[in-house]
């Protein structure tokens, strides 16, 4: 049986970062936040009032691999921010393959009568969810 450990999925780009917290056991997230970032570097005191908030015991960083499973130049990146929310809040950060998760979720919206575009903060925060979702999928394996 899964843990209760609460969680915050990071669904890590370079302008935007999606945010969405959940319970391990339930298995599902919840789309929080979408971070204006600047070459990946998010403003840290709203990640510090969203940490404040929700009290994560695990973050979740996505890593944005490219669909041969090889690494994308973000992928240093999003390592790097996933060090600074360990070194800042003292919990452990896993990386997560997301691959499609965006994708998936423009295909969403889109099923939805919505056209996502760059001021679509829905994308960003559903492919968070996403990144939840197959982490605690794959840990309940």
């Amino acid at each position: 049986m899964p843990e209760s450990r609460s969680l915050m999925a990071f669904d890590f780009g370079e302008k935007w970062i999606g945010v969405a917290v959940g319970q391990e056991m339930l298995g599902y997230g919840s789309g929080k936040a979408r971070l204006k970032a600047r070459d990946g570097i998010p403003d840290w005191n709203q990640v510090a009032e969203l940490v404040e908030d929700w009290q994560p015991d695990l973050f979740l960083v996505g890593l944005p691999l490219n669909m041969d499973g090889t690494e994308t130049w973000l992928c240093h990146l999003a390592r790097k921010f996933a060090r600074r929310l360990e070194g800042r809040y003292h919990r452990p950060a896993t990386m997560v393959d997301e691959r499609l998760t965006t994708h998936e979720a423009k295909q969403e919206s889109l099923a939805q009568g919505r056209v996502p575009d760059h001021a679509d903060e829905g994308v960003d925060r559903r492919a968070a969810e996403l990144i939840l979702e197959t982490w605690c999928a794959s840990a309940s394996d």
